[in-house]
């Protein structure tokens, strides 16, 4: 059976690559105006109250099998994930970063995905990694900026890699949960508990400032979190999570093939980014090898895994 024969599944992670993809431009704007832990805050405790308002609209049951589990989650997938790829970013090169976290993504989603009896590594999502890489290589060849030295823009992307190793984590372990609950239900729980962990390290590493409260009414702070809350969170997370149940946490973390070129399509249309034969042979190869992977049969083992 094909990428799980539904033709919704597939349309349905077409919707979530689009929508990731699309959620760069606002989302860099919003932080001209606050600092990007603070927003990645109120961004989830925004979109908490949104989950937990329509699951009670829907009479969804709140109870939370395996808290334990969901806590780790939600430490892994928000807060840890957050706190590393923004701290390591300010500190490493943009292109440079971007490349590092969407390249790991998939090789860590099916390695821990192994480790948990849920995916297999075969030879054909093997080479699909290969050419995903080589593709963002190409799509961020103009973009990896002026190369830094010393040790911090090395602990910047050691950071980067370790937010993407804890999402990745994060999305693996999520797999049984979505099996016992609601996939709406774990997306408030995770992005609740994930908020308020970061709100200690929005408060070391950025500091207290009132008057970041009156900045998010800035134009750009209200368009980027109308943007990551609806779009990102309620819609794209809410499928990634009923993606990662059906398919796995591999075959649901191939949008890190699909968004980028999204966004750099943004970015050439509103930004005026330069755009050449690289990064067209760059998108084409990821797309490439996205394809190769959601026409493999299924490789997720059912079982679930032994692992509390």
């Amino acid at each position: 059976m094909i990428f799980g024969g539904s033709a919704t599944r597939i349309a349905a992670f077409g919707l979530m690559a689009l929508i990731w993809g699309l959620t760069w431009l606002p989302m860099k704007l919003a932080a001209e105006a606050v600092p990007p832990i603070f927003l990645a805050t109120v961004r989830f405790l925004l979109a908490g109250l949104c989950f937990l308002a329509i699951a009670l609209a829907r009479g969804l049951p709140l109870r939370a099998p395996r808290f334990g589990r969901i806590v780790v989650a939600s430490l892994l997938i928000t807060t840890a994930c957050y706190a590393f790829v923004f701290w390591g970013v300010a500190n490493a090169p943009t292109g440079i970063s971007a490349i590092v976290n969407l390249a790991l993504m998939p090789i860590f989603l099916v390695a821990i995905g192994a480790v948990y009896g849920q995916e297999r590594i075969t030879r054909r999502r093997a080479g699909a990694i290969g050419l995903g890489i080589l593709g963002l290589v190409l799509l961020f060849s103009g973009r990896t900026g002026a190369a830094e030295s010393g040790t911090r823009a090395a602990f910047g992307l050691a950071a980067v890699a370790a937010g993407t190793l804890c999402y990745a984590w994060g999305s693996v372990i999520s797999r049984p949960l979505t099996q016992s609950m609601p996939p709406l239900v774990l997306a408030f729980w995770e992005t609740s508990l994930g908020a308020i962990g970061l709100v200690p390290v929005s408060l070391l590493v950025e500091g207290y400032d009132p008057a970041r409260f009156a900045a998010l009414g800035d134009e750009r702070a209200l368009l980027g979190l109308a943007v990551l809350v609806l779009g990102g969170s309620l819609g794209a997370f809410s499928i990634f999570l009923w993606l990662v149940r059906d398919w796995g946490a591999f075959r649901a973390g191939l949008y890190a093939f699909v968004s980028p070129i999204i966004a750099v399509a943004i970015g050439v249309v509103y930004a005026h980014e330069p755009f050449g034969w690289a990064e067209a042979i760059g998108g084409a190869v990821m797309l490439t090898a996205t394809a190769l992977t959601l026409t493999e049969k299924a490789a997720v083992r059912t079982a679930p895994d032994p692992v509390p």
